[in-house]
């Protein structure tokens, strides 16, 4: 495990437990929550998890002894229960899983559920309709609301177009929350993700700046945020400079980390890298640097 150098302490960072560890099994987190802690990290990115067969007290004490706080996440939605679905049936049980997993998010003393709670995650089968839009947008601002009344904050990820056909750029993001009726339902942008649908990341996030509050860092390739083609220190500049106060996250993928079967679903292929401690240390050296070059860093008299 390696030390990075003096976190950007004024920001508060995220990192998925899956950069550095196959699961988030109570048992293996100790070690590896203390060094992402060390390293300047607030919270944890859980991956989703069964809230019927989650030992929450059990990762409750592992996760807070750390210091860090979890976030959790609603897996895309599945056949018999989806919330864009024409049956309201479906969607009645998928709004029921989505709240599921809010309640387990209380449960493990979290504040905040990200997630693809819109839809169906993979490999889209045709474009999505505008009343199937309509229908789960209504729907997931009926679960944002409840999340609020939990003290929890409920954001949804914009993923690319091999991912899902509902919510691919940052403007249908915002027409998304629009139609969800919530004044809680916020947004999560990826760099990752934006990086193959936006012409420009930067004007991406001034558009979702208004219900933006998790802005993921990832690079092109699922590797250290260093390399690749997205410009992650100038994102963080840009974005700072551009008046975003929320919450960060990184997130990487590697075979050499993921089971075998979570590593097929999201079609990681390669290992970009073989420790995941030291590409959080990287990650936090190169968001250090964007948050130094902002001009100047949270200063908002200049910026008037």
């Amino acid at each position: 495990m390696t030390q990075g150098s003096p976190p950007p302490t004024d920001l508060d960072v995220a990192c998925h437990i899956n950069v550095v560890l196959p699961d988030a099994s109570p048992g293996n987190l100790p070690a590896a929550l203390d060094t992402l802690a060390s390293l300047g990290y607030s919270r944890v990115v859980l991956p989703p998890l069964d809230p019927s067969a989650t030992d929450a007290a059990a990762l409750r004490s592992a996760i807070a002894a750390s210091g860090l706080v979890p976030i959790t996440i609603a897996g895309g939605q599945s056949a018999g229960a989806d919330v864009s679905s024409a049956d309201a049936d479906e969607r009645a049980a998928g709004a029921a899983q989505l709240r599921s997993i809010v309640d387990l998010t209380v449960a493990l003393g979290g504040d905040q559920m990200n997630g693809v709670p819109y839809g169906a995650f993979g490999p889209p089968n045709g474009s999505t309709s505008p009343d199937a839009f309509v229908r789960s947008a209504r729907e997931v601002g009926r679960i944002a609301d409840y999340a609020h009344d939990n003290g929890i904050m409920m954001t949804f990820e914009v993923l690319n177009r091999y991912e899902t056909s509902l919510v691919n750029t940052a403007d249908q993001a915002m027409e998304f929350a629009a139609l969800s009726e919530s004044d809680h339902l916020r947004i999560h942008l990826d760099t990752f993700h934006m990086a193959i649908e936006e012409a420009d990341i930067a004007e991406a996030i001034r558009i979702a700046l208004p219900r933006l509050a998790y802005l993921e860092l990832g690079q092109s390739g699922r590797g250290p945020l260093s390399t690749g083609t997205v410009d992650v220190a100038g994102v963080v500049r840009s974005a700072l400079d551009d008046g975003y106060r929320g919450r960060w996250g990184i997130e990487a993928f590697s075979r050499s980390v993921l089971p075998t079967g979570v590593a097929d679903m999201l079609a990681i292929w390669r290992t970009p890298y073989d420790n995941g401690f030291e590409l959080a240390a990287d990650a936090m050296r190169v968001i250090e640097r964007g948050r130094s070059e902002s001009i100047p860093p949270h200063d908002e008299r200049t910026r008037a």
